[in-house]
């Protein structure tokens, strides 16, 4: 930036022991098979190297989402299911986070950013292709 930022006035809305109290709710707030399989599926798919990844991520992708990322999935949805009131996860939390969890993983192609392709479309694309239970163990 060559302008100092605007004075930003902070309210405080959360202690240091609301904080924690909340890291340690978190990890304990259970998800089902089918949403790691969707999260599963969410991840793999965007690994221009994986065998059932699309053509458009084989295409437009140079690197893809990690095993953290899969992580970092489930860890967002616990939170994102907490703060709308809910003691569980589904798929919908899932969704809520993946463009915020998944978009700066992924590396596009020179190509891909020629033509405008970017992570976020990419993640947005997987969304509306990866099935809602996730792909089955084994194929």
């Amino acid at each position: 930036r060559t302008v100092p930022a605007a004075a930003v006035p902070l309210e405080k809305v959360l202690g240091a022991e609301e904080i924690l109290r909340i890291q340690e709710v978190v990890p304990r707030v259970p998800a089902s098979d089918h949403v790691h399989r969707f999260a599963l599926g969410l991840v793999r798919g965007s690994r221009p190297e994986e065998p059932r990844a699309p053509d458009y991520v084989r295409q437009s992708l140079s690197w893809g989402a990690g095993t953290r990322a899969a992580q970092s999935l489930i860890t967002a949805a616990k939170a994102r299911a907490l703060l709308h009131g809910r003691f569980h996860v589904n798929t919908e939390d899932v969704e809520g986070v993946a463009v915020p969890v998944l978009a700066h993983r992924l590396v596009t192609s020179f190509s891909a950013e020629a033509e405008g392709v970017t992570p976020v479309g990419i993640v947005e694309r997987l969304l509306r292709d990866v099935p809602r239970d996730g792909p089955k163990p084994g194929r």
